[in-house]
């Protein structure tokens, strides 16, 4: 049974699309994010990181993960940002057996909210490029805060790479 051509050419075109999203990282490798230039930039935005411990943080996060449901749509509208801060809380990096009772509590009272969270996070351009700029996982993101307008908090679970 032959292939016809129109369906022939439907099959490359999906062939190759489909290889050209296998491959998000290698298009941005090649853009240069490794310069904090390119990537703010590329983002439009100003991107900060910080460390801090869990418990410093704890009310912060309790109070953003209590307000993913709301935030999720913020994140989908999110388009421009003028400050993106990424706060690192490294002892609740899995490597360091994951969040304090505390964190985890909510997270897991929130945890579908959080999953749809992190999806809206990986489907904007804006922000996977921010968090992905600084070697943070989607998955590691515990919640995110709109602070003022033009600004965001991501609190993360996670180290900085070195």
């Amino acid at each position: 049974m032959a292939i016809n051509p129109g369906k022939r050419r439907l099959y490359a075109f999906a062939s190759m699309a489909l290889l050209a999203a296998g491959s998000p990282g290698a298009s941005l490798h090649a853009q240069g994010l490794e310069s904090p230039e390119t990537v703010n930039r590329i983002i439009g935005s100003d991107v900060k990181q910080e460390e801090t411990r869990s418990d410093a943080e704890a009310g912060k996060v309790a109070r953003a993960i209590d307000r993913t449901r709301e935030n999720i749509g913020t994140v989908r509208k999110t388009s421009k940002l003028d400050k993106v801060d990424i706060v690192f809380l490294t002892d609740a990096a899995r490597t360091e057996g994951g969040p304090p009772p505390a964190i985890e509590t909510k997270v897991k009272q929130h945890q579908d909210d959080i999953a749809e969270l992190r999806k809206e996070i990986e489907a904007n351009a804006l922000l996977f490029n921010a968090i992905d700029s600084r070697r943070v996982l989607a998955q590691d993101v515990l919640a995110v805060e709109f602070d003022d307008p033009g600004k965001i908090v991501i609190y993360a679970a996670a180290k900085p790479s070195d």
